[in-house]
């Protein structure tokens, strides 16, 4: 192919970009050629890598993301970094340093965190695929709120080397696109071994996607269906699945009695690990530089309370109280108690079934502004979190709509049957389009 240089100028409407790049797509490949949006925490060498932070504002990477590489590779045309949550801290995308990023689908609405710009990108048809990162949701999240398609991968299929740490026992790489078969074609590219991450296991991604899911066992979880779900989204859901059982899956009801803690054990511990992570962001080591005619106290905390947003902040000191002496016991130990308790009611109820199924958010995309109340913020994330936490993988997958906005259809599977999860959400897709 020979290399041409991209022009591409996004849609300021949705401010989905905080970046954009005139990088020529080089090298033959899957995704020779195609459009491709980067989530503003994962490195890009040469260019500004930020986070939505103030912090990192002017920060250019020396070195690219293994997945970044892995794009190279594959010929995609890398054509921008999205706007996100600071440090992929959020539901909403509200909590960027630069602004919010609107859902296309309605600009009065949030697209959805943190990885909504990669979401808006998408749905705003500004591009085919994009990445984003997910911790507790943060690609299924706006996947759902802007009717595309996105995938948490099984943690430790794709490689976080190069992705700037928020929560790193939770966090994962994955591809959002506009249909599945597309999310697909880039967890192909994406997937694979990578000796820089200890985490990762070599199960390269070789799948085409099946519409065949006949004798399909399918998992009904009460809870996903329980108070604080919107009656009309879950109506929609139900819809979507009496849909699988048509095409011959079979369903049955079960029971995650752990997810009464999951949004605790969640919280407490990605605070824990972003209070680790962030304190590298000091003046010195990363962030603006420190005055150092101060005393390092007075230097640290000047640079980080100029440079972090208020939800960084919150969650920075939330997990430092909780790793505090004398809390860590209280607090942190006990997360990680009910963390595996989530994980291993996940492996009792995928002895019976094969797949489970649920709404992806409990509401539609929220107005702007609307979420005021960090807690009611929160709550938000107790359909997606117990996937982080046990570490399976998950895709949401548009199914319907409530007062004209997208609904999400949430397919969670077996650790490392990740080509499974996107049959089911494959197999939906082709029998409503």
């Amino acid at each position: 192919m020979e290399a041409h240089t991209l022009t591409f100028e996004p849609d300021d409407r949705y401010n989905a970009f905080l970046t954009t790049c005139t990088k020529a797509p080089h090298g033959e490949g899957p995704l020779c050629g195609v459009t491709v949006a980067v989530k503003d925490n994962i490195s890009t060498q040469g260019i500004e890598t930020t986070c939505a932070s103030k912090i990192l504002k002017g920060y250019i990477p020396p070195y690219n993301a293994h997945v970044v590489w892995l794009l190279r590779q594959s010929g995609a045309a890398i054509v921008g970094k999205t706007n996100m949550d600071e440090f992929g801290m959020g539901t909403t995308t509200e909590n960027s340093a630069f602004g919010p990023t609107l859902n296309p689908r309605d600009t009065g609405r949030v697209p959805g965190g943190s990885s909504g710009g990669s979401a808006a990108a998408i749905a705003g048809g500004m591009v085919r695929m994009a990445l984003g990162t997910d911790t507790g949701g943060s690609i299924r999240c706006p996947a759902a709120f802007c009717g595309i398609v996105g995938m948490k991968p099984t943690y430790g299929r794709v490689s976080r080397y190069g992705l700037i740490a928020y929560a790193n026992s939770l966090e994962q790489i994955g591809p959002m696109a506009q249909n599945v078969s597309d999310v697909s074609t880039l967890m192909g590219v994406i997937a694979g071994y990578d000796r820089r991450d200890s985490t990762l296991q070599d199960r390269p991604y070789t799948h085409t996607p099946s519409a065949d899911i006949k004798g399909l066992r399918i998992g009904i979880p009460k809870e996903y269906f329980g108070a604080g779900v919107d009656p009309a989204v879950a109506g929609a859901v139900t819809k979507a699945i009496g849909r699988l059982e048509e095409l011959g899956a079979t369903t049955l009801p079960c029971s995650i009695p752990s997810m009464e803690y999951a949004l605790a054990a969640y919280y407490v511990t990605c605070t824990c690990e972003a209070s680790s992570n962030l304190a590298r962001f000091d003046g010195v080591r990363y962030g603006p530089a420190a005055d150092t005619k101060k005393s390092w106290h007075d230097a640290f905390r000047e640079v980080r309370r100029a440079g972090f947003g208020t939800e960084v902040r919150r969650r920075i000191m939330l997990g430092t109280f909780a790793l505090s002496s004398g809390y860590y016991g209280k607090y942190y130990a006990k997360a990680q108690i009910a963390r595996e308790n989530v994980k291993k009611d996940f492996a009792r109820i995928f002895s019976d079934v094969d797949v489970l199924a649920g709404p992806t958010m409990p509401t539609i995309a929220f107005k702007l502004g609307e979420k005021s109340d960090p807690l009611a913020m929160y709550l938000t994330d107790i359909l997606t979190v117990p996937v982080n936490l046990a570490g399976i993988p998950a895709i949401s997958v548009p199914c319907g709509k409530v007062e004209g906005m997208p609904v999400g259809l949430q397919i969670m599977g077996r650790p490392w049957e990740d080509e499974r999860v996107i049959d089911v959400a494959y197999a939906y897709e082709q029998a409503v389009s």
